[in-house]
């Protein structure tokens, strides 16, 4: 039998997974990890984007998450993020309307919205598009 590694994946609303992996793949702030059952402990940062688990079964489940902390322990993976969503939850009309959004307030010197707040906004709604676009493209395989 193969290993696992038990993931959870929680947001400050609720538990998005929990269950066993043969690989997880995340955004981390300095580029992407892959960890695998018995990796070495390491506590990041995550930026904005998709965390990939890789089931037993060979299906693969796609999180997007807002940025967040990652914590790997030797059998255990823990993302908690201030916002998780799975990938095909997300409404790609809103998205794309709050990525109009926030390139509007960057563009607009006299908005009162703040230039790193609005960049923030920009970034999460391309990772939110990029994790609609993933889906789709293992959709349609």
């Amino acid at each position: 039998m193969a290993a696992t590694i038990q993931v959870d994946i929680v947001s400050a609303e609720k538990e998005i997974f929990s269950g066993e992996a043969n690989m997880v793949f995340a955004p981390a702030i300095m580029g992407e990890v892959g960890i695998a059952p018995r990796h070495a402990p390491l506590v990041t940062r995550l930026k904005p984007g998709v965390v990939r688990v890789q089931v037993p079964d060979g299906e693969e489940q796609s999180i997007y998450v807002s940025g967040g902390i990652l914590e790997v322990q030797p059998h255990v993976v823990t993302v908690l993020s201030d916002t998780a969503e799975r990938a095909a939850d997300l409404d790609e009309a809103a998205v794309l309307k709050a990525k109009e959004e926030a390139e509007k307030a960057l563009h607009n010197r006299e908005a009162k919205i703040e230039y790193a707040e609005a960049e923030a906004q920009l970034a999460e709604t391309i990772a939110q598009l990029k994790a609609i676009e993933r889906l789709r493209k293992r959709s349609s395989s």
